[in-house]
């Protein structure tokens, strides 16, 4: 889709109620569900984190959205795919604040540049206790992203039309940090399955964007 009418679009979003653990569900294992059900997440004493959705023109004013591959590290989100983000620190006035400081920081996108257009429901990720805020933003003029060496391996530059792609809808056979081999639901983006907290996010942002586009 065009750019421009993408973003024309998008803003029919700031009005939209939040589908929340609706989609979230949709891209989870019953497992996960199970285990949210049963446990006390406040009890939990989560850290939390900022992350963005953000969506941009490339080259031939089609619209993009970013994922980045994580570097190989000791740590549960090793080598997966994720949005630009992280955890809170004492600096930030607020979840946003932390979203776009992180973004900045990964792939090099100025805060002042980035249009927030939804804050989206939050999302618990329970192998390492993070309550997870995601915001989807518009990057409306790019500069080249700057990814950091230290944290990020590739950045992956998605389609927007792949994303609202149904046929990229999938199940893979995956082992997670609660259980071996069980079926996941997943994304097929840029040849990369993208499942986790991070296709619960892209989950809700799907339907909304249904609704719009």
């Amino acid at each position: 889709m065009n750019f421009d009418e993408f973003c024309q679009r998008a803003l029919n979003l700031k009005n939209l109620p939040l589908p929340g653990e609706v989609s979230h569900h949709k891209m989870s294992p019953a497992l996960r569900i199970q285990w949210l059900k049963e446990n006390n997440i406040e009890k939990a004493n989560p850290k939390r984190a900022g992350v963005m959705a953000l969506f941009y023109p490339d080259m031939e004013q089609q619209t993009r959205l970013l994922l980045i591959l994580r570097k190989v590290y000791e740590g549960v989100h090793s080598n997966q795919i994720g949005f630009p983000g992280g955890k809170v620190e004492e600096q930030d006035r607020d979840l946003l604040a932390t979203a776009l400081r992180e973004t900045q920081e990964e792939v090099g996108v100025q805060p002042s540049t980035v249009q927030i257009i939804k804050e989206l429901s939050e999302v618990y990720i329970p192998p390492s206790n993070f309550l997870v805020r995601p915001y989807m933003g518009i990057y409306a003029n790019p500069k080249p992203f700057i990814k950091d060496e230290t944290e990020v391996e590739r950045l992956v530059e998605v389609y927007l039309r792949d994303f609202m792609d149904d046929s990229n809808l999938i199940q893979e056979n995956l082992s997670t940090s609660y259980a071996k081999n069980i079926n996941v639901p997943a994304y097929k983006l840029n040849g990369y399955t993208v499942w986790g907290a991070t296709a619960m996010m892209l989950s809700e942002i799907r339907e909304l964007l249904q609704q719009v586009l």
